[in-house]
């Protein structure tokens, strides 16, 4: 792996000196990395990016656009979809680093810029793995006709601390182990769209359905609603390309593999999600939709005049279940690397930094990751209705995530003078993408203070949602403010020592 900068004529001292520390730091970064075993080869890269980027969920918010959520889609693919990839294989294949985002944010903003771009994918993470143990419960609420899981706040409780012990316990064996959940989780989901997606043609054929018109579109209504759900198809369901590359410092020739990797995955999940949400619509009407489990309630309804219903249903329903296990592994894992960079910056207590001695993973990050997730996703689910908690938690964690996409598509486009050629120079038709990244980005991240549901008070929503993303943002500040001083008062007490030897 090279990592290069290009020094041009007539390039001013200063800018020269920090590139020149903008490259030795991602040597730095590159060195420590080196302790690492590379688990992660293109076939689990491509498998991992299907199974993170294709959630189920939003099938079901493009479904509430109706016959238009082909033009949406189309959209979000072209305004966001393409400029992401676009963006992350430009990054990862010049700085394949170990911390991804957090790195070149560091090496193009600065240091504050990146621990906040840390903070937000952090919380971001844990308020979305909060939120799995109501997804699962009502997956199982479906998968085996007892609708009380998916209300039983006891079953709910149980069901999260059972995943979460999981979770941290193939966090801390490894990648080696758990990019086979991983992978097979990926598989599963292949296969339970291919049931989601071939279901409709089905009873077609028997004559159970009079018509089916997958690419049928309609003309869209620039309404609120649609809008807020055009930024949640854009970057809610389409991103997550730049989340492997967290774990770059992992994988097998990263430079390479990362970009061949999101060319691969890139029109399978294109695929998907359009004739997926098409499934949906065939048997239920934008209004019928369940937001948090749409692919379960459409094969139950789909395969309902069938004698194999009672097999196959139960069956497609728990392969999309292992498929949400298999997300939350990636992202637990992704999520425990932040504070790990972030203490190897002296941000966080070298507590962060210690790894396991025979697997190599950050354990105490591990745990601590874990703990937390567990506590917010206890405390989420206390006090509001289901559907209600499951909007609060994901529109949540969709705004934290949109913050750190602001940063990606602003490096090409506004990284600082003194520092940007320490990043590989981009494109016009790069500058273009990233600016379409950007209006996207801000569009979906305004927006998501809305419900797309009813709920008692919109108000109220919104109040719930902004007070979550605006304190956690401060309590991120508060941590950095407090870290950069725990290091500057090392570095005088390393000073004043090696003045008085």
């Amino acid at each position: 792996m090279a990592l290069t900068v290009e020094l041009r004529p007539q390039t001013s001292v200063p800018a020269i000196d920090a590139a020149s520390e903008s490259l030795a730091e991602a040597a730095r970064v590159e060195q420590r990395s080196a302790v690492f075993k590379k688990e992660l080869g293109l076939a689990d890269i491509v498998l991992q990016q299907i199974v993170y980027v294709v959630g189920i969920v939003w099938v079901g918010a493009a479904a509430k656009l109706g016959q238009s959520h082909i033009v949406f889609w189309l959209a979000a693919m072209l305004l966001f979809y393409l400029p992401q990839a676009a963006v992350v294989i430009h990054l990862s294949r010049a700085m394949p680093l170990e911390g991804g985002l957090y790195q070149w944010t560091k090496l193009g903003f600065g240091e504050a810029a990146a621990f906040m771009v840390a903070w937000n994918l952090w919380m971001y993470a844990v308020v979305l793995i909060g939120s799995i143990g109501l997804v699962i419960s009502t997956n199982l609420s479906y998968a085996f006709r007892l609708p009380w899981m998916a209300t039983s706040t006891p079953f709910i409780t149980v069901v999260s601390c059972t995943l979460m012990a999981v979770l941290i316990t193939l966090g801390v064996l490894g990648l080696g182990v758990s990019k086979w959940l991983h992978n097979a989780g990926s598989v599963m989901l292949l296969a339970a769209f291919a049931v989601l997606i071939g279901l409709p043609f089905v009873q077609l054929a028997r004559g159970a359905l009079p018509s089916y018109h997958p690419f049928a579109a309609a003309m869209p209504a620039l309404t609120l609603l649609s809008l807020n759900i055009f930024g949640k198809l854009a970057l809610g369901a389409l991103s997550g390309f730049e989340y492997v590359a967290v774990l770059a410092g992992e994988c097998r020739n990263p430079e390479r593999t990362i970009g061949r990797a999101t060319l691969i995955a890139a029109p399978i999940i294109a695929v998907m999600f359009i004739l997926g949400t098409s499934a949906v619509l065939a048997f239920s009407s934008p209004a019928q939709v369940d937001l948090i489990a749409p692919i379960p309630q459409t094969i139950t309804r789909g395969l309902g005049s069938l004698g194999v219903a009672s097999i196959v249903a139960p069956v497609a329903i728990l392969m999309l279940t292992s498929r949400l296990i298999a997300n939350s592994s990636i992202v637990f894992t992704g999520n425990t690397r932040m504070p790990m960079v972030a203490g190897w910056d002296r941000l966080l207590p070298a507590w962060f930094t210690r790894l396991h001695p025979r697997f190599r993973t950050p354990v105490n990050s591990i745990v601590f990751v874990g703990a937390v997730s567990l506590a917010f996703g206890l405390a989420g689910i206390a006090g509001v209705g289901q559907q209600e908690a499951f909007q609060l938690l994901d529109n949540a964690a969709g705004i934290l995530y949109g913050l750190t996409y602001l940063v990606l598509f602003a490096l090409p486009l506004l990284a600082s003078q003194q520092r940007r050629r320490a990043l590989p120079p981009a494109s016009l038709a790069l500058k273009i993408a990233a600016a379409a990244g950007l209006l996207t980005t801000v569009l979906y991240v305004t927006l998501s203070i809305f419900p797309i549901i009813d709920v008692p008070s919109w108000r109220a929503f919104a109040g719930k949602i902004s007070s979550v993303v605006i304190g956690l943002n401060v309590m991120g500040f508060l941590v950095y403010s407090m870290g950069g001083r725990r290091r500057d008062r090392s570095w005088r007490v390393g000073e004043e020592e090696d003045t008085a030897r």
